[in-house]
């Protein structure tokens, strides 16, 4: 008996939110278009996604304080 292809996975869209197929035939997998995949590009091109980062003061040591 021939196994039935896999069937087609659908995933949420990291931009839209939307249903995408992700599957090859989507160049944009995991997004659901190109005009997704090119705005989720330029946020992080435009650096949109940062992580927060807590920067000691100018006068402050480097380093964990615990091994001063």
């Amino acid at each position: 008996m021939k196994k039935d292809p896999s069937p087609v996975r659908q995933v949420v869209c990291p931009h839209c939110g939307g249903p995408s197929i992700y599957a090859p035939s989507n160049a944009f997998r995991p997004f659901c278009s190109e005009r997704c995949k090119k705005t989720d590009l330029g946020a992080w091109a435009s650096e949109d996604f940062r992580l927060p980062a807590d920067t000691p003061p100018d006068d402050a040591l480097y380093g964990d304080p615990k091994l001063h």
